[in-house]
Parts: structure tokens; C-alpha cells; sequence
């Protein structure tokens, strides 16, 4: 029997993590219940102490076992706690070197959500892929630049270690542990029963681009602006370069260092989430939208809309636009 680990952390923990977490594994075990064969799993609630209060003391829940009570576990399940990710992080340190000696004795690790910065303190990340909601992406690569994250991803899987993407695609997650240790049917029988998608495998139709400009770099940030100011026209990088009195070169460097972002991939996706807007509230067709926002390569433009987005132009005009729902 597997045992499994959900953690309680200290702070503002997403109790929809936890009750689903314990809901569906436990569902699992009823499932064999009712084939007459033995549960597969074992499944406990950790804390740092025998009483952990949530939301500000509007929840409290009472771990099965502390920390120091479970000597061997399999699976580590860390959900996700909102607020200020340094201070999370430090209110569950005490929970770093038990992960590590837990994941060191063969246990595996799974974060949900954000999550995967108390993952990302352990240092087991380092090196490695992971994602995590795609709105705490920046900061993210502020605390832990040495970690390869991957915020498209709806699910990663490395060395015993398991990530997911924000809010509820910790489901998806779920659904793929499910499958991995109980097998595809009981993976598929659970996503009917709790109405999960079970081929969902990217945020990207989720994300909404804001800008990286959580740095400190106030010449790049002029770049930013300028590209969000005359997405519509052409812009060059030379073009860019020449503005800010800078080589390309040298603009590239810097760009990509303060954003994450090479510039045409910025361009690309400032001039994308624009056409996203308009999809969603104007009349307008889909070349139109692509003219407005500075493509003239019909080719071009739906090829980089999915490549963003994950579906074409269309297919989002049609799942978001209320014009194009009604007519349906």
C-alpha cells in the first residue's frame, strides 16, 4: 500500500488542493472497495503540529500526524498557499529538511499550484523542469532563477518529482498519478466521475500577458513600452535598438536577461494578446484583428495565435467571444 503524504502548511493553504487531494485518492481505494480487492493507497494529512489554522483562522484542520510521527512515506503532496511567497516559504521551513530526507529515502514529491516554491526551497528542484501558475511565473524566477520553469505546462514530471499548474489543473495532475500508479481505466472511470478533462496538458489558452516588468532595468522597460505603444506598426529590432541609442546585440542581451523574453518573442506576444481582446469583444473577423494588430501574414499570424494560445484563432473567437457564443 502506498502511502501518501497530504502537507498542511502554516499560512493562507488552499483547502481545495487538500480536500480534492484526499477525495479522489480516497475515491480510488473505494473503486477496488467495490471490486472486492484491496486499497491502494494510504492517505494522511501531515501538519508541523497537531492543529494548523487557515484563512486567517476562518478554517482549522487537524493533521492525522505531525511531521515527526511519519518515519517513511511515498508520496509527498505540498499544496498551494497564497501570500507573500517569501514569508510561506519561511513559515514552512520546518518542513524543508523532512521533504528532502523523505524524497532522499525514495519518496516522491508533488506540488500543486504554487506549491512549488516551498518545493522550489528544498533545493530538489534545482536543474530541473516545473511549472506553476502562470501568474506567479515572474516571481518565481526572481526566488529560484536556477530552476527551469516551464509556466505553459499544465503538469511536469522529473526524477520522482511532480508539478502542476495553477488553480484547478492540479486535477489534471491528479488524474496523471492516478494513472501512473492504478492504471488508465481507473484514470479515466475518475475523470468522468469528477468531470476533469483528462487530455488537458497546457495553460497557455489561460495565461494573460501583462508585461515582465518586475526588474529593474528602466531602459528595457522604455523598450516594453515602446513595443506595447506601436504593436500595430512595424517594428524592427534594429528599428528598437536605434531608439534606445543601443547595438541590437547588446538590446537582445539585456532584453531577454530583464524579461525572459528574446524582443520578437515580446513583440509577438503583446501584439497576440492584443488580438486576444479583440476576439473576445469585438465583431470584427479574424483577418481584421490580425491587420489591427500589425500582422499582414495570415500564415504567420495563426501560426504564432496557437503557438501562444494553444487554439487557433477561430477556435478562440468561438470559445470566448459572447457575440459568437450566442450564436450558437
Amino acid at each position: 500500500m502506498k502511502h501518501i503524504s497530504i502537507l498542511i502548511p502554516r499560512g493562507n493553504a488552499s483547502l481545495s488542493n487538500i480536500e480534492s487531494t484526499y477525495k479522489m485518492f480516497t475515491e480510488v481505494n473505494n473503486a477496488f472497495d467495490r471490486m472486492k480487492k484491496a486499497p491502494l493507497f494510504k492517505i494522511q494529512l501531515v501538519g508541523l503540529s497537531q492543529e494548523t489554522t487557515l484563512s486567517n483562522g476562518l478554517f482549522s484542520i487537524k493533521p492525522d500526524l505531525t511531521i515527526d510521527e511519519v518515519t517513511k512515506t511515498d508520496l509527498i503532496v505540498i499544496p498551494a498557499v497564497h501570500g507573500d511567497m517569501a514569508k510561506v516559504v519561511s513559515d514552512n521551513s520546518d518542513f524543508i529538511p523532512w521533504i528532502i530526507k523523505q524524497y532522499k529515502g525514495g519518496a516522491e514529491v508533488v506540488s500543486l499550484c504554487i506549491g512549488a516554491f516551498i518545493l522550489a526551497a528544498t533545493g530538489l528542484l534545482k536543474g530541473k523542469n516545473c511549472t506553476t501558475h502562470w501568474l506567479a511565473a515572474a516571481e518565481f524566477r526572481q526566488m529560484y532563477p536556477d530552476i527551469n520553469l516551464m509556466p505553459y505546462k499544465i503538469i511536469t514530471d522529473e526524477g520522482g518529482i511532480y508539478t502542476s499548474g495553477g488553480a484547478y489543473s492540479s486535477l489534471n495532475l491528479l488524474l496523471y498519478l492516478i494513472e501512473k500508479f492504478s492504471g488508465r481505466d481507473m484514470a479515466i472511470t475518475s475523470s468522468k466521475m469528477f468531470e476533469i478533462d483528462i487530455e488537458r496538458n497546457s495553460q497557455s489558452l489561460f495565461i494573460i500577458f501583462h508585461g515582465q516588468k518586475n526588474h529593474e532595468d528602466d531602459t528595457i522597460k522604455k523598450a516594453q513600452e515602446y513595443i506595447e505603444q506601436n504593436y500595430a506598426g512595424k517594428i524592427t529590432v534594429d528599428q528598437l535598438a536605434s531608439t534606445l541609442a543601443m547595438s541590437r546585440r547588446h538590446l537582445e542581451r539585456r532584453f531577454k536577461k530583464a524579461t525572459s523574453n528574446t524582443v520578437v518573442e515580446y513583440m509577438q506576444r503583446v501584439r497576440i494578446e492584443a488580438a486576444k481582446m479583440s476576439l473576445e469583444t469585438l465583431r470584427e473577423n479574424v483577418n481584421e484583428v490580425m491587420y489591427n494588430v500589425g500582422y499582414t501574414d495570415t500564415k504567420a499570424f495563426r501560426e504564432t495565435f496557437k503557438k501562444i494560445t494553444g487554439v487557433s484563432p477561430v477556435e478562440y473567437r468561438n470559445k470566448y467571444n459572447k457575440i459568437a457564443v450566442a450564436a450558437h
